[in-house]
């Protein structure tokens, strides 16, 4: 367990959804009476992983095909952010600036585990202007956000080329088919066999690579409220709100039902404070 209540962990919802998809056609092939050693052809296989491969290195800058591929694997794992606890860790550092001053994080955002967090308060203490910094940090979030864009699209353009690719295949085969019309026994065969690469296609495009593009874009959808919900706390901090406004303020950021409780002993005030209010 990582600091911000950020656990990364085999995503096994993930890994259970390709397996029932996986079953789901073995099954449905086996009720039909054919082996499923008849679907296992070399051939078609490496037509379909093959020219999907080349399609991908052709349409995508190396750059951005190495982000997709990183972005994949990441699939397999799964890095929920407890919200409450991040939120805990924001208000830790919003004492820590109405104490110390800003100059305060310095010695402490060093050990900040999220990226986005530490960047926020390290800007934060380094630009003046609370305009600055929340443009700083918006540009910084819509790049992360056009980042997971571009590796979904990777693969979602790799699935749309995957069945037809299959038809590629399917056309060879039927064309070793006719090369063999003197021996008519075996035309019916020939034929099933070389559909089969049409069932590599579209199962690689919509078991594999559709489903994939469309999880990267679900997370970057969780990862791009966390950020706001980070921005909005650096932001507050920048300003030396109280930390129990700023705790309520991130509340909305909450699932309904996970509210962080409102702090219920007042928190000690700087002598400046007081005497400012007159205490």
């Amino acid at each position: 367990m990582s600091s911000f209540g950020t656990e990364t962990r085999i995503d096994f919802g993930f890994l259970v959804g390709v397996v029932i998809a996986a079953a789901a056609i073995v099954l449905g092939i086996g009720a039909t009476g054919i082996a499923p050693s008849y679907f296992l052809q070399p051939t078609g296989a490496l037509i379909v992983l093959g020219g999907t491969a080349g399609v991908m290195v052709v349409s995508t800058p190396r750059g951005a095909l190495v982000s997709s591929l990183r972005r994949t694997l990441a699939l397999f794992l799964s890095a929920a952010t407890r919200r409450d606890a991040l939120i805990e860790e924001i208000v830790h550092f919003a004492r820590i600036t109405r104490r110390d001053g800003l100059v305060g994080l310095e010695t402490t955002v060093s050990g900040v585990r999220n990226n986005f967090l530490k960047l926020g308060l390290e800007s934060a203490v380094d630009i003046g202007g609370k305009e600055e910094l929340r443009n700083l940090l918006e540009t910084e979030l819509r790049l992360r956000e056009r980042q997971s864009e571009a590796d979904a699209k990777t693969l979602e353009v790799a699935g749309g080329f995957a069945p037809t690719i299959g038809i590629i295949g399917t056309v060879v085969g039927l064309i070793q088919v006719m090369r063999q019309v003197s021996d008519l026994q075996s035309i019916g065969a020939g034929i099933g066999m070389a559909f089969v690469s049409t069932i590599y296609g579209l199962a690689l495009a919509n078991i594999v690579l559709l489903p994939m593009a469309n999880r990267i874009r679900a997370r970057a959808a969780e990862e791009f409220e966390v950020g706001e919900m980070v921005l909005e706390g650096v932001v507050c901090i920048a300003e030396r709100l109280h930390p129990t406004l700023i705790r309520m303020r991130l509340n909305a950021f909450l699932r309904k039902g996970k509210l962080v409780p409102r702090e219920t002993v007042p928190e000690p005030q700087p002598a400046t404070y007081k005497a400012r209010v007159g205490g």
